[in-house]
């Protein structure tokens, strides 16, 4: 009797199967925390960048001119990266005319937004958040 050690070629297709069905489900869903992982980042840090703009407008009575003025006046240690175009450059400033306070006594950067135009999982564009 005669004992042969070893799978047989359809056993080694069924479990290749099995494996491709695994990936073909587990893929999308990985791609889609990825997603909200970074979707979760980009909402924390404009909740930085806004808070800061926020801070240094009321304490010194007139709105930053750029971000590099939190940077340099203390606010922020470093300007985030934007989680959506790997960058710190790439944040979109508005910059409003009109003063928000009655303290206020220049105008100045007021938001910011990513600078990416991909949109986000509630279908709004990220530089709309």
């Amino acid at each position: 009797m005669r004992k042969d050690a070893g799978f047989t070629l359809v056993e080694l297709m069924i479990v290749m199967a099995i494996i491709g069905v695994l990936a073909v489900v587990a893929v999308p869903s990985y791609i889609s925390a990825i997603k909200h992982a970074r979707e979760a980042v980009l909402k924390e840090d404009l909740h930085t960048l806004r808070a800061a703009i926020d801070s240094y407008t009321m304490d010194k009575q007139k709105a930053p001119q750029s971000l590099d003025d939190l940077l340099q006046e203390g606010y922020l240690k470093s300007i985030p990266e934007d989680p959506m175009t790997h960058s710190t450059s790439t944040w979109v400033t508005d910059t409003s005319d009109s003063m928000h306070s009655l303290d206020e006594t220049e105008p100045g950067v007021d938001d910011v937004h990513s600078g990416s135009d991909e949109a986000g999982s509630d279908g709004q564009p990220y530089n709309t958040w």
